[in-house]
């Protein structure tokens, strides 16, 4: 490893020793202080590269429980969380689309319907994310479902990175999909692992009590839809795909969906199970569900019938470590808020906005918080370190609480895009050599202010309208 690999190494404990010993700011404990201290470090450990996030995770509760910051129990709380469990186990049910082949008939069959040019296709794979959004809590995992579709559309048309004119059309379907993955995660409160932690923050700040399934859906769908309609219309003026029509797009589709043939026993199987576990999320409150045993239901109905199988599940090695980091870092993050810290840091806060009128104050919090994922390469990593800080200034300078929670957990959704790093969903996608690295830099930033000027404006409206 080169000297400046050992620098950033050491630069997450320099850090952590620093704050823990420097003497705890008037309003808080000790102990608020020392898990800060431990919290930041490891979320700085994440965004300079030093090291992944299970381990800086990790890391982190081993350094809580050694320096007696606070209990073992408390430090593993998260471990018997119903909203962690919930994300494991949806993601683990969501390979089944994968391995049964239904995710990529969906995506054949939207490309035989739409893809006659550059805006047809790009709406086929629009639209087929925001349908198969609901069954997937990663969007890493629908990334990697429409990957090969979008790579072999563009290369049936003739579009190759290294073709400075010809990868024009590639890079401009590579990039709608990269943002119709941070669009649809803010359409479905499922649709990604952020969304329901960020519903259990809200949830404990005592502002989001009526969110669930359904009422998030209903408060998401006017904004969240005109964005995925607008979407690759939008992204074609910022970057013109350079090719009109793809009259062979349709054709290839029907061809593969013609050698697929008809819909497999595991792809009815696990159409069914996830119209069942979709159902049984959106009627929860009626019909007095939880929504983690929802899930655990559909994992057991899939692993009951053999459309996955338990050796599919040891191969997952993302799951086990998804659930490691996310138990944890959800526990340190409600401890952070037990402590009174993140009171604290909101009263810094709102005393640089006070003054402002509710309106100004909602406008000015979204858009700190949405460019402030500048700073991360994590959506679940902002949630647990920010919202509830942002949500606390906002309620307390008087902006409505529902308004103030659904727009920052939509906006937990919608910045994803704003860099190549911003979610790990970006990263296949980046690989693909068909766009710049300016080039995504400057789409993320358009593109962001595009989602952010739509849910402001629409989505603020709407959310006044329908939310309690």
């Amino acid at each position: 490893m080169t000297r400046q690999g050992w620098v950033k190494r050491i630069l997450p404990f320099a850090l952590a020793i620093g704050i823990f010993f420097v003497p705890t700011p008037a309003g808080l404990t000790p102990a608020a202080w020392h898990l800060f201290a431990i919290f930041i470090s490891a979320i700085f450990a994440v965004l300079i590269g030093a090291y992944p996030l299970l381990t800086s995770t990790t890391l982190a509760v081993a350094g809580v429980v050694l320096t007696r910051t606070i209990p073992v129990t408390d430090a593993f709380e998260g471990f018997s969380s119903s909203t962690v469990l919930l994300v494991v186990v949806a993601f683990i049910v969501a390979q089944a689309v994968v391995k049964s082949g239904l995710g990529r008939r969906i995506s054949l069959f939207m490309v035989s319907l739409f893809g006659r040019s550059s805006l047809g296709l790009a709406y086929s794979i629009v639209l087929t994310d925001a349908v198969i959004a609901p069954a997937f809590p990663s969007n890493t995992a629908r990334g990697g479902v429409l990957f090969p579709i979008v790579l072999s559309v563009a290369e049936g048309a003739g579009s190759k990175p290294d073709d400075e004119k010809g990868r024009r059309l590639g890079g401009y379907l590579m990039f709608c999909t990269m943002a119709s993955l941070a669009v649809s995660s803010a359409l479905w409160m499922t649709a990604t692992s952020a969304n329901p932690v960020g519903v259990q923050i809200v949830r404990d700040a005592g502002a989001g009590a009526g969110i669930n399934f359904a009422t998030w859906i209903v408060a998401s769908s006017v904004p969240a839809l005109i964005a995925i309609f607008a979407l690759p219309w939008v992204i074609a003026k910022f970057f013109a795909p350079g090719v009109g029509k793809t009259p062979e797009a349709p054709r290839a589709a029907r061809e593969e969906l013609v050698k697929l043939g008809p819909l497999s026993r595991s792809e009815w199987i696990t159409a069914v199970i996830f119209v069942f576990m979709v159902a049984g999320w959106i009627f929860a409150e009626p019909l007095k569900l939880n929504t983690t045993v929802v899930a655990f239901a559909g994992l057991g109905l899939i692993l009951a019938t053999g459309v996955l199988t338990l050796s599919d599940i040891t191969l997952m090695g993302d799951t086990l470590a998804t659930f490691l980091w996310l138990a944890v870092l959800f526990a340190l993050s409600g401890e952070l808020n037990k402590l009174g810290f993140m009171t604290w840091a909101g009263q810094i806060l709102a005393s640089y906005t006070s003054g402002l009128s509710w309106p100004l104050l909602y406008v000015a919090l979204v858009a700190i918080y949405v460019f402030v994922h500048y700073m991360f390469v994590s959506q679940s990593a902002q949630v647990l370190a920010l919202l509830g800080v942002f949500l606390a200034v906002g309620t307390k300078g008087g902006v409505p609480p529902s308004l103030m929670a659904f727009s920052l957990l939509f906006a937990s959704s919608y910045f994803s895009v704003i860099t190549p790093q911003g979610g790990s969903q970006n990263i296949i996608f980046v690989g693909s050599g068909y766009l710049k690295q300016g080039e995504l830099y400057r789409l993320g930033l358009l593109t962001t202010l595009f989602f952010m000027l739509v849910f402001l404006t629409v989505g603020t409206g709407w959310i006044l309208l329908v939310a309690k």
